[in-house]
C-alpha cells in the first residue's frame, strides 16, 4: 500500500467514526512537537536513581 493511499484509508476512518467535523477537530488538536525527545529522555533518564524509579511506581 502506497502512503497517499494509507493517508486516504486513515482520514476515511476518523470521518467514518468521528464525522467530518469531529474529524477535523481532532486532526486541529495535533501539534509539531519541539526538542530532541531523545536527547532530553536520556538525560533524566541518567539522573534517575533506582530510589526514584521505585517511588514513582
Amino acid at each position: 500500500m502506497k502512503l497517499a493511499e494509507l493517508r486516504e484509508k486513515k482520514y476515511q476512518a476518523l470521518v467514518d467514526s468521528l464525522g467530518v467535523v469531529g474529524m477535523l477537530r481532532f486532526l486541529q488538536q495535533l501539534e509539531v512537537g519541539y526538542g530532541d525527545y531523545t536527547t532530553e529522555r536520556q538525560q533524566w533518564l541518567d539522573e534517575l536513581t533506582l530510589t526514584d524509579f521505585h517511588s514513582l511506581c
